[in-house]
């Protein structure tokens, strides 16, 4: 992707809903662990509150999926595209070419490889190359360094020296998700974020630990160009709205 790419895709600092799919329910996780999920409703319900809260776009997870190797949750997902109509994103079970066009081809916009790219970075060249600006990678970190198979193991890879990796192969964006404070609602840990986004010229979206607005406007200070929430929007610690605002201001 250019700069120029670039800007149009992150014009401004995004804040973007995460509805998180598990046995075809929105759940919230502590720290990615089963059995420690808050669970908030029905997946087309909670999309469309977000997107007629001003959601510019979505992050989908199909977190069986991610635990599992292989998708899970097709038929929400699936009404969950049908019902909107705003740029969406999709992570969780993809873990092979034809999966990721399958979807591509559906008319979700971007796919998110976690494992698969861990396990096989070519994918990301293949599936680019086929469809450009399609593939976010997600860099999943403990204790800074990678991991995979719903973050249960390590890539014995740093954050940083993916990003570069993956920038080389055509990845459009790097979603980075610090698992030390994900989904704890205690703060943001900014530094790796900063890391990341003066290590590689595509799109940081950063993820975890988001619970107040003073966390938002944290993780804009660092030069992502977007941060995913859930748990914060959730619980009502904040709106969207609001979110949105402190980082225009």
């Amino acid at each position: 992707m250019n700069q120029t790419e670039e800007a149009s895709e992150f014009a401004e600092f995004e804040v973007i809903p995460a509805v998180d799919i598990q046995d075809g329910e929105v759940v919230q996780l502590v720290q990615g662990e089963r059995g420690t999920e808050t669970t908030y409703g029905e997946p087309v319900e909670a999309a469309e509150r977000w997107i007629d809260a001003g959601a510019e776009s979505l992050h989908l997870v199909d977190l069986d999926g991610a635990f599992d190797g292989e998708r899970a949750n097709s038929d929400a997902l699936e009404s969950v595209l049908e019902a909107v109509d705003v740029p969406t994103q999709l992570g969780g079970g993809i873990r092979t070419v034809d999966d990721a066009a399958a979807l591509l081809e559906r008319g979700l916009d971007r796919v998110i490889l976690g494992t698969a790219a861990v396990e096989e970075p070519d994918i990301v060249g293949e599936i680019s190359a086929e469809y450009p600006d399609s593939v976010v990678v997600s860099l999943d970190a403990k204790d800074g360094e990678v991991v995979v198979e719903g973050w249960t193991e390590g890539a014995g890879i740093s954050p940083v020296e993916a990003a570069e990796r993956y920038e080389d192969l055509g990845a459009a964006a790097i979603l980075f998700t610090n698992v030390d404070v994900e989904g704890q609602l205690e703060g943001v840990a900014t530094e790796p974020v900063r890391e990341l986004v003066e290590a590689t010229d595509i799109p940081v979206i950063a993820s975890g630990g988001v619970a107040t607005l003073e966390d938002v406007r944290a993780l804009e200070s660092t030069g992502a160009a977007a941060v995913v929430v859930g748990s914060a929007l959730y619980e009502g610690n904040f709106t969207l709205a609001e979110a949105q605002a402190a980082v225009s201001e």
